[in-house]
């Protein structure tokens, strides 16, 4: 690490600087240090800037990495006859199983994020357009939204791209938040603690967010005809939370993103529902720590079931 000055007018501002190799690219993080400091200021914010560097190389690998764990190549290769075997081809929805099928999805998908609009209102809201009492504008806004983003990655080409991401975002929250299709500005970092203030995921750095999902973007097109669709999908899904690009929103539309690669390979849609809620945020965080897809695999299929049950319920 070494000491970067840059004049700026009658000032001079201070950097730690560091660069180091990452899957054959030489990567560069800068820490600010201040401004117009002494000789003895310098080395005593260096300390800082070298732990708080540290730390961010460490976040970034963790994030970054997607390798696949615990699941065996036999695994790996049953999965890509999952389709044939199950039955699972898209071509089995109707326009009107889609219809359930995006009430649902639009239901839990904002209800796993705090939404109260319940189920039997989602209906209401989409079919009838008629409002539910005691329900904010925005969750109103946002139901209409992820129904609107259903029907967009229904028709869209791109498997995965950041002018997509940014799409999905800005139709989701266009009427509700003021920052839709905006990844999180330099400086905006997020940290979830749970109820005793333990922290239990840290995105990554704002600095970084476009630089991590650029490499996610070139992961899927190397591997998109290496891995099955629901790997694909589970990684993507799972990489993209980690990175958590948007100020608020990223649940959704790492929900969406992962129908959206589903969808483009002939598979069928997918509904995370509320009352799997926890074993959704288990498997997240299970591969947050161990980049273990097992967990995530697992509810996808399960998922699956239970959609094919709905739509036999019609």
């Amino acid at each position: 690490m070494h000491v970067e000055i840059r004049e700026s007018g009658e000032h001079r501002k201070y950097y730690l600087a560091h660069s180091y190799r990452k899957n054959g690219r030489v990567l560069k993080l800068r820490f600010y240090l201040g401004l117009d400091l002494n000789e003895a200021e310098v080395e005593v914010r260096k300390k800082i800037g070298e732990k708080e560097i540290l730390e961010r190389i460490a976040r970034l690998n963790a994030i970054q990495d997607p390798y696949i764990t615990a699941l065996s190549p036999s695994e790996l290769e049953g999965l890509k006859t999952l389709e044939a075997k199950g039955g699972l081809g898209i071509s089995h929805l109707s326009e009107e199983e889609w219809a359930r099928f995006t009430e649902a999805f639009t239901y839990d998908t904002n209800a796993i994020e705090g939404s109260t609009v319940e189920a039997k209102e989602v209906a209401d809201v989409l079919e009838k357009r008629k409002w539910p009492r005691d329900r904010s504008k925005e969750e109103i806004a946002e139901t209409y939204g992820v129904a609107e983003a259903i029907r967009y990655v229904r028709k869209a080409k791109e498997h995965i791209s950041l002018k997509l991401i940014l799409e999905l975002h800005r139709i989701v929250f266009k009427n509700s938040k003021m920052f839709a299709g905006e990844f999180r500005k330099k400086g905006v970092e997020v940290v979830v603690a749970d109820a005793r203030g333990n922290i239990v995921h840290r995105g990554a750095p704002s600095a970084e967010v476009r630089g991590m999902l650029n490499e996610l973007v070139r992961w899927y097109a190397k591997n998109m005809k290496r891995y099955s669709p629901l790997v694909l999908a589970a990684v993507v899904h799972n990489q993209f939370e980690n990175i958590h690009p948007f100020q608020d929103g990223n649940g959704r539309v790492g929900r969406l993103l992962l129908n959206n690669i589903l969808l483009k390979h002939n598979m069928p849609p997918l509904n995370i529902e509320l009352r799997n809620r926890r074993e959704y945020y288990d498997a997240l965080q299970t591969y947050e720590k161990e980049h273990n897809l097992r967990p995530t695999i697992e509810l996808m299929l399960k998922e699956y079931r239970n959609l094919k049950k709905m739509l036999k319920k019609a």
